[in-house]
């Protein structure tokens, strides 16, 4: 039973890690603007450049939980 539920909040995890990017990438009215500003750069273009590293750490996230899955019994 334990193990079950286990692996269900594994699974919950790694599709929160794969909607990640998507869910904040794909709501443009949400950073559509101009500021804040980052070293006189608009917020528009910074927001989506700060995602490309955090679309890797949230694969790699999901790479660890789907590899250390397959090691199970």
């Amino acid at each position: 039973m334990a193990q079950t539920a286990h692996h269900r909040l594994r699974r919950v995890a790694i599709a929160a890690l794969l909607l990640a990017p998507a869910a904040g990438l794909l709501w443009v009215p949400w950073y559509a603007g101009a500021s804040p500003r980052l070293a006189g750069t608009p917020f528009f273009y910074w927001y989506q450049l700060a995602w490309v590293p955090g679309c890797g750490l949230c694969l790699l996230a999901v790479y660890a939980l789907t590899r250390h899955g397959s090691d199970d019994p």
